[in-house]
């Protein structure tokens, strides 16, 4: 850990209670989703991932969140992917940023892959986040939905440079009432006090064999290019004033997560630039506001968690909407320092949209983004003085 972090104090005020609301809209549902298809243990996964992030602002002191791996997250919802294989990704996905840290092949990616494609993966995942929010968040309650949803981002709005009273706060006030009046009558209340199962078996070896093709292989290039490239980014935008952590300190804590929580049956982590920005838009400064969110997710594990879907129905879909839209705004409002050279900026743009239309998006991105923009910088140099 540098002597920079280490001396970073750590605040636990209101900015940063609200700033650890700022990823909620992105893991919450993720999280239920995962639980629910692959028959995990709530009580397990919620205070192993509360416990990471505590850990994370432990050893950052940094809005440095952990979230669920999106890609991976995804494809056992769709396929309904069983705990067991779940796990065997989880360790081979840890394996292997622990061997790419090690080896110093991260080092030699984050030389390669220059920040106009970096800026493109972040601008891919801002518009992914902002389609899931506008689409699935704030359309699923229709009408009602889009008026609680233009209310908050109102607030938002209204109170985004206040410090005294801070939007998310305000936000998860509302969304509780609009909770309890909207509670569908065969919900069941999530509260009871309930104790972490440990997995029954450890996968086999057909298990990992699967877990590795089926979920290692394409959560990989995301987390190459989201969980320590743009995070490392993030940083450097966010807290210029800091000492940004090395790819590889972030690999090893990526790596180090996924080692920990797949055995005790929780769900493969990692850092990412989305969650970041998240807690940082509603006012994280430090590694206060991930503690903060980590300390909620326990106390969720522990007494909320006799129904992972009736605590994710304590916060509305339209009001995880427009946190997903602040966290969709910030990522994509980072491209700016692209736009004093053009060819940058259209290449950052075409990108993302690629990143996220494409088959593998993110992988094309990494590697075929990187090439050609080495192609663009030999047939057409930036012509100083111009735009």
């Amino acid at each position: 850990m540098s002597q920079t972090a280490i001396h970073t104090p750590l605040r636990f005020d209101r900015r940063e209670l609200a700033g650890a609301f700022g990823d909620l809209g992105t893991d919450l549902p993720l999280l239920v989703g995962v639980i629910l298809a692959a028959g995990l243990d709530a009580t397990m996964v919620f205070v192993v991932f509360g416990l990471l992030q505590v850990a994370s602002g432990v050893t950052y002191r940094l809005p440095m969140p952990v979230q669920p791996l999106k890609a991976m997250a995804a494809i056992v919802i769709a396929q309904q992917v069983g705990g067991p294989v779940l796990a065997a990704g989880g360790l081979v996905v840890g394996l292997t940023m622990l061997v790419l840290a090690q080896t110093g092949a991260l080092d030699w990616i984050a030389r390669v892959v220059p920040r106009v494609i970096v800026r493109g993966i972040q601008v891919g995942l801002g518009l992914q986040l902002a389609r899931i929010a506008l689409t699935r968040f704030i359309a699923g309650d229709g009408s009602r939905g889009w008026t609680v949803a233009a209310v908050a981002l109102g607030i938002v709005l209204l109170l985004r440079r206040n410090h005294r009273v801070p939007a998310a706060l305000v936000m998860v006030v509302i969304g509780l009432i609009y909770a309890g009046m909207t509670w569908p009558e065969n919900m069941p209340a999530p509260w009871g006090l309930a104790a972490p199962v440990l997995p029954s078996r450890f996968p086999t070896g057909d298990e990992f064999l699967q877990g590795a093709l089926l979920l290692a292989v394409p959560q990989l290039a995301l987390s190459l290019g989201n969980s320590v490239l743009a995070t490392r980014q993030g940083v450097i935008d966010f807290f210029p004033e800091r000492t940004a952590p090395t790819v590889k300190r972030i690999g090893l804590t990526y790596a180090a997560m996924n080692l920990i929580a797949a055995p005790l049956g929780g769900t493969p982590v990692c850092h990412g630039s989305g969650g970041m920005a998240g807690h940082y838009a509603f006012g994280g400064r430090t590694g206060g506001s991930v503690i903060y969110y980590g300390v909620l997710y326990i106390i969720a594990g522990l007494f909320f968690s006799a129904d992972p879907r009736g605590f994710q129905q304590l916060f509305p879909a339209p009001m995880l909407g427009v946190l997903l839209l602040v966290e969709a705004f910030t990522l994509v409002a980072l491209v700016r320092d692209q736009a004093e050279d053009v060819r940058a900026l259209i290449m950052a743009l075409v990108s993302g949209v690629a990143a996220i239309t494409l088959p593998y998006g993110y992988a094309v991105v990494l590697v075929l983004g990187t090439l050609v923009w080495m192609g663009v910088e030999r047939v057409l140099p930036r012509r100083v003085g111009t735009v």
